[in-house]
């Protein structure tokens, strides 16, 4: 393994002009941070064998919670995080850090939050949040909302559009991505009625016939961009892979479309088809040039 590293960086070095540099750097493993949802878990992972086998970096993944995200980014614990939400969903946690991180790119545009019901509901019965409060509707949600983790801004935006919508008598289920996810499966089962708070991109969508509810008074925000931040120096530190990280981005649809593979299969072969299937793709974000 170690020889393998060597001959790697080597390499790397040697095309870079650096070789002093890249042994130096790898010493020390990049630490990348990431949260449980299935969007965050595949761009990390794709980055993260990426950065080891193309440029001969180890990887540490670090699984946490949100806000530890943003603080371990922050005091320089760890390297970078490829889920900034912004600006909307995330901006509480990015306000008290923005001074103390660099944003060294977007890793994709058209991100949404929102609310969303299965395809069998009709429309005229359910078509925006406002229709919620229609008493026969009510009924047949059981005044639920499933919902997510009690750190995610998307918790916090659901709870807020619950009293700007005035839902009296709806409660907002604390869960997690997981939890949400299982109360989804279980009432598409049963064709049973549901409005569950989701986000774009998401595998979901691959998988059940969902559609989002209008929300007139955007309570829930717009269209957001996904951010990658690294910590202070760390572009100084590891140049060659905060270049890459810098020009890492993903269409949309290539990205929901992987993460219903990795459902189907696993996050690490579908890591590998996104890797064979986008050949100029990855090129461009290694800054390798030639067939």
């Amino acid at each position: 393994m170690f020889k393998t590293l060597v001959s790697v960086s080597l390499a790397a070095g040697i095309a870079a002009g650096t070789c002093g540099s890249a042994f130096a750097e790898d010493k020390t493993p990049v630490k990348i941070g990431w949260a449980a949802w299935s969007d965050a878990e595949f761009v990390t992972k794709l980055a993260a064998k990426l950065i080891k086998d193309e440029l001969g970096h180890e990887v540490e993944l670090v699984q946490t919670d949100i806000a530890p995200l943003y603080q371990g980014v922050s005091r320089g614990d760890l390297d970078a995080m490829m889920m900034a939400w912004l600006p909307e969903t995330h901006a509480d946690y990015f306000a008290k850090i923005k001074d103390k991180v660099t944003t060294l790119g977007t890793v994709y545009d058209g991100a949404k939050l929102g609310w969303v019901v299965p395809k069998y509901i009709p429309e005229d019965a359910i078509a925006s949040i406002d229709d919620l409060k229609k008493d026969d509707v009510k009924d047949k949600l059981k005044g639920r909302i499933e919902g997510i983790d009690p750190g995610a801004g998307l918790t916090r935006l659901s709870a807020q559009a619950v009293k700007d919508y005035e839902l009296d008598g709806y409660k907002l289920q604390i869960s997690s991505e997981a939890g949400m996810l299982t109360s989804i499966d279980r009432a598409m089962r049963n064709e049973q009625w549901f409005v569950a708070t989701s986000w774009s991109p998401h595998w979901m969508f691959g998988k059940y016939e969902l559609r989002y509810i209008d929300d007139p008074k955007t309570a829930l925000g717009k269209a957001e961009h996904v951010d990658v931040l690294a910590r202070k120096d760390f572009e100084k530190d590891n140049p060659e892979v905060a270049g890459f990280l810098s020009r890492m981005k993903l269409p949309i649809g290539d990205l929901e479309a992987a993460m219903f593979n990795a459902q189907e299969t696993s996050y690490e072969k579908a890591v590998d088809k996104y890797i064979a299937d986008h050949p100029d793709q990855i090129k461009a974000w290694l800054a390798k040039e030639g067939g």
